[in-house]
């Protein structure tokens, strides 16, 4: 039997010579005719699927279960057992524009014109709507596609907006910009999956969605986020007492304000798309 782990090779990539089946320079692999083997396919698949399914799982679950647990691991260098937020974030992210029944993130035409800033919007829009020579409904339909596609590149305007407080509210406790980011991301996730998400299932699912209103909506916003915070602010900052409370209730503010100020830039950046 051929000892193939004492071969001296040529690696394809960086040019280096070495023994074994692993280039010391750059780690490239030397490929070998099993390696290319339809059996080989299938168990790389199989790895690959299930360690991602089972990474993502725990992550989620974490993100649930001890909020800022995983930012934290994350900022101290612990990386390799949980899936990266971002990662994480997208993946919720595609999931929940496949249907997105409840306006968190993606915000309708109608949702737009109710929010504080609706009188203003309604004027902008019955100006582009007179500029485009359409009537409502069709520029409504038309809005509500494109700015639909644009929120999903666009939601992590949210991200960084709602970060930037945490600079401030945090300032003594040694975290980096990226830190906070990291954090923010994590937020996003269980907002993606717990209000957008789960709550657009139940919604669609159990008849209660027309009883969710902006009200109710706002309710349950404010009720998650501040479990969200108040753990995470513990998990993740060291916060405690009348401290982590005070600063979970300012944080809470600063998140509707983030959630207003990107719906804004949705809006702008939809219309003049238009």
């Amino acid at each position: 039997m051929v000892d193939h782990a004492s071969e001296t090779h040529t690696c394809k990539s960086c040019g280096n010579h070495f023994i074994g089946n692993y280039c010391n320079q750059c780690g490239e692999k030397v490929l070998r005719a099993a390696d290319r083997s339809f059996k080989t396919f299938l168990s790389n698949m199989l790895i690959a699927i299930t360690f991602a399914d089972s990474k993502m799982i725990q992550t989620l679950w974490l993100v649930l279960k001890k909020p800022g647990f995983v930012s934290y691991e994350f900022a101290n260098g612990r990386r390799v057992n949980y899936l990266k937020p971002i990662s994480l974030f997208f993946v919720l992210n595609l999931i929940y524009f496949f249907f997105p029944v409840i306006q968190l993130f993606n915000a309708s035409l109608s949702t737009q014109l109710y929010s504080p800033w609706g009188g203003l919007y309604k004027s902008i829009v019955t100006h582009k709507i007179l500029a485009l020579g359409m009537d409502f409904s069709s520029f409504s339909l038309v809005y509500n596609l494109k700015t639909t596609s644009l929120a999903k590149l666009l939601v992590m305007v949210f991200v960084v907006i709602s970060s930037l407080p945490l600079n401030l509210l945090y300032l003594k406790k040694n975290r980096y910009f990226t830190d906070h980011v990291g954090y923010a991301v994590e937020l996003a996730c269980f907002n993606l999956f717990v209000n957008a998400i789960v709550l657009s299932i139940v919604a669609s699912f159990s008849g209660l969605g027309k009883f969710l209103d902006e009200n109710i909506l706002t309710a349950i916003f404010i009720s998650t986020n501040l479990y969200f915070v108040l753990r995470s602010g513990y998990q993740f900052y060291g916060e405690k007492g009348w401290r982590l409370v005070t600063k979970s209730i300012v944080m809470i503010l600063f998140l509707k304000v983030s959630l207003e100020a990107y719906r804004s830039v949705l809006f702008f950046i939809t219309l003049a798309s238009l």
